[in-house]
């Protein structure tokens, strides 16, 4: 399956400032999958290390006294002589040995071999390295396929896209033939999600029942980190946060209610614990903003977000196939459950994915814009998620685009529809959330 960030690994290896790359990222994304793959292709020697795995490797590498000591453990550890210049030396679960980030430094200069680390937690489990290599080390931070790569792997072309680009730029429907297709494949990237396995069971079965069973699977491998890595004293409550993410998304607003947290009245009680699961990568916290102004960041309300789970699958799979079924059809609200939360939780996971930080603005007096983003110049851009068939009804983000002060530059309705201007206010296909790319928008 095609994915994008090989286009990165590529980019890397062909760079003129010589680095590590450290690809993070949360469990079962396809970091191991796609960095082997570049290593086979891209160099003449792959050598690869599994630190979870490996027990033998991991104690020597941990037992590694300074860069030469490593290196020289990882000659010995390798199956097969290193070729200078030719090889990639691929480390994985390098959570389970952090020391060695602390070498890179020295490796790097050396100029002999590239160095590719991977790991999942990352975000926690290196806070404390005492000598993180800056300069000598870029990250590479994987999400699960956004839609477009799940587009390709059922076999869409890239010159469809560029049909849907030609659309949004020209503000022209897409042709019929094109919206359709569309419209079928997000309707079942909805429930297959983007992790590389349910996909890849989509593929070969056309079925729903291993794919569930693959996210099932991924859900409970984080239930299990979380007892595994998480602060002993708060792991509890971190799995009790993320275990409500589904029923908090089925509510009217879905904002994350401190007071559904057992024995939990303050948000300064758990704001670490939401912090750790985004650190993770497992769940995408959205913050409310004062005001829809840029810069966003300086109006973020820390108190106040809305938590999505990493991967729409995964939160999908956890409502019963019934429930569900009206999805397929595009019914949204109209169906026998809210879509609403699940719609939004899509958009959330493909807008973090293209480089934005979404943000959520709300007000008594106005109602609620589901997100507002920044493109690189900082303006200002509103979405709105209609998952019903009520898309021409938004009386807030009218309201806001009416508000004397309010710095909104774009406003786009992603629904059930197709392109359809109306005003100051661009009606989309749900599915173009897809264009939506940081640093520009096409």
């Amino acid at each position: 399956m095609k994915r994008k960030a090989y286009d990165e690994l590529l980019a890397w290896k062909s760079g003129k400032t010589r680095q590590a790359l450290l690809v993070t990222g949360a469990r079962q994304v396809g970091k191991t999958y796609i960095v082997r793959e570049f290593g086979r292709t891209e160099y003449e020697q792959l050598i690869e290390f599994n630190l979870a795995l490996e027990d033998a490797t991991r104690e020597s590498f941990l037992s590694a006294r300074n860069p030469e000591d490593l290196l020289l453990r990882i000659s010995i550890a390798a199956h097969g002589p290193l070729i200078p210049g030719k090889t990639l030396i691929f480390i994985d679960e390098i959570q389970h040995c952090p020391n060695i980030i602390t070498f890179i430094k020295a490796l790097v200069d050396q100029g002999t071999y590239d160095y590719v680390l991977s790991g999942s937690l990352l975000g926690v489990e290196l806070e404390n390295i005492r000598s993180y290599p800056v300069g000598y080390m870029t990250e590479l931070l994987m999400f699960p396929m956004d839609f477009e790569e799940f587009c390709w792997s059922m076999g869409l072309t890239e010159q469809a896209f560029d049909v849907l680009r030609d659309s949004l730029q020209e503000e022209q429907p897409v042709p019929d033939y094109l919206h359709e297709r569309m419209s079928g494949l997000f309707h079942r990237y909805l429930l297959t999600g983007g992790m590389p396995d349910a996909v890849s069971a989509f593929i070969r079965d056309r079925t729903i029942d291993n794919v569930r069973r693959i996210q099932s699977d991924i859900r409970r491998f984080y239930n299990r980190d979380i007892t595994q890595y998480a602060p002993k004293d708060r792991r509890l409550v971190i799995q009790e946060i993320y275990q409500l993410i589904p029923s908090e998304l089925n509510n009217s607003t879905r904002r994350f209610k401190i007071g559904d947290i057992s024995d939990v009245k303050r948000f300064s009680q758990i704001e670490d614990e939401f912090l750790w699961l985004s650190r993770t990568n497992v769940a995408l916290p959205v913050y409310n903003v004062e005001e829809p102004r840029s810069p966003l960041l300086a109006s973020k309300r820390r108190k106040l977000l809305k938590l999505f789970y990493s991967d729409v699958g995964l939160l999908t799979s956890t409502y019963d196939k019934q429930s569900t079924l009206g999805i397929l059809g595009g019914l949204g609200a109209e169906g026998r459950m809210n879509y609403g939360g699940v719609y939004e939780n899509v958009i959330a996971q493909e807008l973090t994915a293209h480089g934005f930080t979404p943000y959520y603005f709300t007000s008594k007096s106005m109602g609620e814009l589901d997100f507002l983003i920044e493109d690189a110049a900082g303006k200002v851009l509103v979405l709105e998620i209609k998952s019903g068939s009520r898309f021409h009804s938004h009386a807030a983000l009218d309201k806001a685009l009416n508000t004397p002060g309010y710095a909104i530059d774009s406003a786009y309705v992603l629904a059930e529809t197709n392109v359809e201007r109306d005003g100051k206010i661009l009606h989309l296909p749900v599915y173009m959330a897809s264009l939506l790319q940081r640093p520009r928008l096409v």
